[in-house]
């Protein structure tokens, strides 16, 4: 409409400026003035409701969004969803949108809507990062590590060294017992922490400590840990898990360290001498007896049978 008042507009000049030539002075008709008004009201009016459909669509949306961005926040997550769901239905095509309602799914451990949601966000922006990365530690969560890795390393090679993502994979290399890569990330997201920028950076860097810590307690290597633990509750007091995690990290390097026992020296006890066998029993006296009386008698009966010497001289 606003094409065709313009040329209407050049044409009523165009005309004016012929009959000003020729000296004809003709003024404007009522009825000109009143269609170039009705043309321009015409024009107004479709754009302030080309605006208004605008509104309704994208900008109402987005106010829904908002809205549920500010109920999950509170902890209010079934209406976030809903708003989030009617922020959806004004504008399908938002990925950020199904970024924030799979979050909220994750966050109530709703994890099949979670990864729909995030798989979705990946179809409409497949070059974002938050898609990936949000899918990924959904499939952490639910002990999905080889298809988490997949999605945490795409999002970290969309966008590198994001903090979040990496504090994922930490844990994804750690429940496959890669220590060593674990330490790693969770080395890089300490380098990007600065604890005393709030309360809340506070909190989390005492958590990144208290996981690494483990994870170091896992390698049995309880020097480290026990420093991480130390540094976790210094910045968070309030902690009630690493405390004992700490004790209990401080007991296996006491014992780790302990010198071995000393092996006390026995005496060998000296064996005692075994008797022979012994003759001297009272069966033994027995028999010696008896035999003694028996050489007596033959003794006696040989002698009775020989006749006395005799030295010769009448008695």
């Amino acid at each position: 409409m606003l094409f065709w008042l313009v040329n209407l507009l050049a044409y009523k000049r165009l005309v004016a400026q012929n009959r000003r030539k020729s000296g004809e002075h003709i003024p404007m008709s009522r009825n000109s003035s009143l269609i170039i008004a009705a043309t321009a009201l015409l024009c107004l009016a479709q754009s302030s409701m080309g605006q208004a459909q605008r509104k309704k669509s994208g900008g109402g949306a987005a106010e829904h969004a908002n809205k549920g961005v500010e109920l999950a926040q509170g902890g209010a997550y079934d209406e976030a969803i809903a708003e989030f769901t009617k922020a959806i239905q004004l504008n399908p095509k938002d990925a950020r949108i199904y970024n924030d309602r799979g979050r909220v799914y994750h966050r109530m451990n709703r994890f099949p809507e979670a990864i729909e949601d995030f798989s979705k966000a990946i179809e409409i922006a497949p070059k974002d990062y938050a898609g990936y990365s949000e899918r990924g530690s959904t499939q952490v969560s639910q002990n999905q590590i080889d298809a988490a890795l997949a999605d945490l390393n795409k999002a970290l090679e969309l966008k590198p060294n994001d903090a979040q993502t990496l504090r994922w994979r930490a844990s994804a290399y750690r429940g496959l017992k890669q220590y060593d890569l674990a330490i790693q990330d969770y080395t890089a997201v300490l380098s990007q922490t600065d604890p005393n920028s709030s309360d809340q950076a506070k909190l989390a860097a005492a958590d990144l400590f208290a996981k690494r810590g483990y994870t170091y307690s896992l390698m049995q290597q309880y020097e480290n840990a026990i420093n991480d633990y130390k540094e976790a509750i210094r910045l968070n007091p309030t902690d009630t898990d690493t405390p004992q995690r700490l004790q209990y990290a401080e007991s296996m390097l006491a014992a780790k360290n302990a010198p071995p026992p000393t092996a006390k020296l026995t005496p060998t006890p000296t064996p005692t001498p075994t008797p022979g066998p012994s003759f001297i029993t009272p069966r033994n006296i027995g028999i010696a007896i008896a035999v003694l009386l028996i050489i007596a008698v033959i003794v006696r009966l040989v002698t009775r049978g020989k006749p006395e010497p005799t030295s010769g001289r009448i008695r």
